[in-house]
């Protein structure tokens, strides 16, 4: 049973963290230091869906559920709350976030649940005196996934572009800005105009119902993919990327693109 497998995983990590008979190294730890830990697991997570190996995904599921564990545990030594608390504030929180599901609030479709969801959201923010639509964006976020939040909190209360080619449309002005900041050799105002393209870039991403990060994580593989191939070529023939010109490199780079994509077709 689900429970009982809790309830042992809850008893281990007391185990854990006795004072006398537990783990020297999870004795040491404190709310921050795991905090990487936390992250590095999350994103394992990412990966494990998208290889699309559900062993791998369970075991991946359980070190990030352990990670909940170990912070509830701390909580607990506090006297602050404890897993059982978690459980029911979300419990709780689904109940009251979904009326259409738990009460009479009807939601016919998936964007009238969103926007459902997103009216009690805000109500919620209010009450905390949270007035402005970006309170509560945390900060901690990757960035490419912050700016998405953003935009979409903007979007919630109408600052937002009506279409994907007006987005088009303040892109290229957004080049035609780095170009001139450029011109002018000063490094800060370059990169200023370099973060204007790349939070355009996610708005892009947003209006074609993307995530900037997976679309960022796609072009990451497909580029590593490209340059292995590239390097594993260039090996045969003999050759070492560090000693030749960027210009062949190029050429290299070139046609490795073209012959994977011929195998693809």
């Amino acid at each position: 049973m689900a429970t009982d497998g809790m309830q042992r995983l809850l008893d281990i990590m007391v185990q854990l963290r006795h004072p006398d008979t537990g783990c020297a190294w999870d004795l040491k730890q404190d709310y921050r230091s795991i905090l990487p830990h936390t992250l590095e697991e999350a994103y394992e997570v990412a990966d494990a869906i998208e290889s699309g190996d559900r062993q791998q995904l369970c075991d991946e599921l359980g070190d990030l559920l352990f990670q909940v564990v170990f912070y509830c545990q701390l909580a607990r030594e506090e006297g602050a709350f404890e897993f059982a608390d978690v459980a029911q504030a979300m419990a709780d929180k689904l109940v009251r976030r979904h009326p259409h599901v738990f009460a009479d609030k009807v939601a016919g479709d998936s964007v009238t649940a969103l926007a459902n969801w997103e009216a009690i959201k805000a109500g919620e923010r209010q009450a905390k005196a949270q007035f402005s639509a970006l309170d509560d964006v945390p900060r901690a976020l990757p960035s490419l996934q912050r700016a998405a939040k953003l935009q979409k909190r903007a979007a919630n209360v109408g600052f937002d572009w009506a279409s994907a080619s007006q987005v088009m449309d303040k892109l290229d002005e957004e080049v035609a800005e780095v170009h001139e900041a450029f011109a002018t050799e000063d490094t800060q105002h370059i990169l200023e105009e370099l973060g204007d393209i790349m939070f355009v870039v996610v708005n892009m991403c947003r209006h074609l119902d993307a995530d900037p990060e997976q679309v960022m994580r796609a072009a990451n593989e497909k580029f590593e993919v490209r340059f292995r191939h590239m390097e594993a070529a260039l090996h045969d023939y003999g050759k070492d990327l560090s000693s030749m010109e960027i210009d062949d490199l190029e050429a290299a780079w070139q046609s490795t693109k073209k012959r994977l994509k011929q195998s693809t077709t």
